[in-house]
């Protein structure tokens, strides 16, 4: 994982870090050859370049982001 994405998790509240490091272990399962990156604030995992997947704190939930355009194996 990315020193800036660790950083983010830290500044997260108890149960919304407990969120957002389950998904960032099934992202990283997912798309091991991703790369994982803050961008806009937010971990965001890109394949060739492109946003795929991520997430961002709102005011009372961990968001999941997907971007379309690429495909991907699931």
């Amino acid at each position: 994982m990315h020193k800036e994405t660790t950083k983010y998790h830290g500044a997260q509240a108890p149960a919304d870090r407990t969120v957002c490091k389950l998904l960032e272990q099934q992202i990283d399962r997912r798309l091991p050859e991703a790369e994982n990156k803050i961008w806009h604030a937010h971990p965001i995992w890109f394949l060739d370049g492109n946003p795929i997947v991520g997430y961002s704190k709102l005011k009372n939930c961990i968001r999941r982001l997907f971007w379309s355009g690429q495909s991907f194996k699931t």
